[in-house]
């Protein structure tokens, strides 16, 4: 089995009821709910970003597969897919344990049955009962994936638990590597996705994050094992989503990090010519997802890498 780091197959959620959650803010510092907007207008403007991203992926020779949140009941996070539910080459699907109530309601087998059409699927493995012990592994937000070297980066919280991290990566064969990650505050970063992101031959991580300095020379001796540049973002920068972005791969075989304008933004020179090394940039504008979801364009996509049945 061919293992690749990226894919052009992606699923996203079309939301129905997108807003701020009181549950998931608890300890999702990158939440702001300055009441300047109202509930309606939250979700006005989140679905018009959601759609105008879509046609830009899909513009870029991305195959995006979007699922329609259903009215009831509410869910104001199901546009962050990413986090309950991963895909793999193999044909499983793997869901995951979640630390809000409310995003548990996210899990929903119709998005199989929307993928069923194109793709196989071999087996369904179910992380959620975990939920009853409070453990969570939130799916590719906890972890931070290198599947050409079967490694998974994350870095540990309430949303990510150690052993469950390690129970993943019994199942499918990865090493895991683990470490803690604070913020300017000092407060622990609730997934591994806002601080780092891996591409091919790449790595953009906010190592100021890693206080632990074995933990973080780890990390470091790891991306240099796997022949990974490492791109360093400050603190300030992850607070801005540029640790939040995903390589894609498009139909035309061109690979594209995929990143926000907020992050774009605050990228330097020199960040932008190490990237541009190695893959294309593209944007999505995506401002009251981030600020009222505090996730941003990477926790939007699941990247789909099962079996396709055109090609099999």
């Amino acid at each position: 089995m061919i293992k690749t780091q990226t894919t052009p197959n992606i699923l996203m959620v079309r939301p129905a009821s997108f807003g701020f959650n009181e549950e998931t803010a608890e300890n999702n510092a990158f939440q702001v709910n300055d009441q300047s907007l109202s509930p309606q207008e939250i979700k006005s403007k989140a679905i018009a970003e959601f759609d105008q991203f879509v046609i830009k992926l899909k513009t870029h020779g991305i195959l995006v597969s979007v699922f329609q949140d259903s009215d009831s009941p509410t869910k104001p996070d199901a546009i962050f897919p990413n986090n309950w539910i991963s895909f793999h080459e193999d044909g499983s699907v793997i869901t995951y344990p979640m630390y809000s109530p409310k995003r548990r309601l996210e899990r929903t087998d119709e998005v199989l049955n929307l993928l069923e059409h194109d793709f196989w699927i071999t087996e369904h493995i179910h992380l959620e009962d975990a939920e009853e012990d409070n453990k969570y592994l939130e799916g590719t937000g906890s972890m931070v994936l290198d599947r050409e070297n079967q490694i998974a980066y994350a870095c540990i919280s309430q949303r990510t638990d150690v052993n469950l991290l390690d129970q993943f990566c019994e199942i499918v064969g990865y090493n895991p590597i683990s470490f803690v990650s604070t913020d300017s505050n000092d407060e622990l970063v609730y997934h591994s996705n806002v601080m780092m992101a891996i591409g091919e031959d790449f790595a953009v991580v906010c190592l100021d994050s890693i206080k632990n300095t074995t933990e973080r020379q780890v990390l470091i001796d790891s991306f240099e094992e796997t022949d990974k540049e490492i791109i360093p973002i400050s603190l300030e920068q992850m607070n801005q989503f540029a640790g939040n972005m995903l390589q894609v791969r498009s139909v035309q075989g061109d690979r594209y990090l995929v990143m926000s304008e907020t992050a774009k933004n605050c990228l330097n020179e020199k960040q932008i010519t190490s990237i541009n090394k190695h893959t294309r940039i593209l944007t999505g504008k995506i401002p009251t997802i981030e600020k009222y979801g505090g996730g941003s364009v990477r926790c939007m996509m699941a990247e789909v890498f099962l079996p396709e049945k055109s090609l099999s």
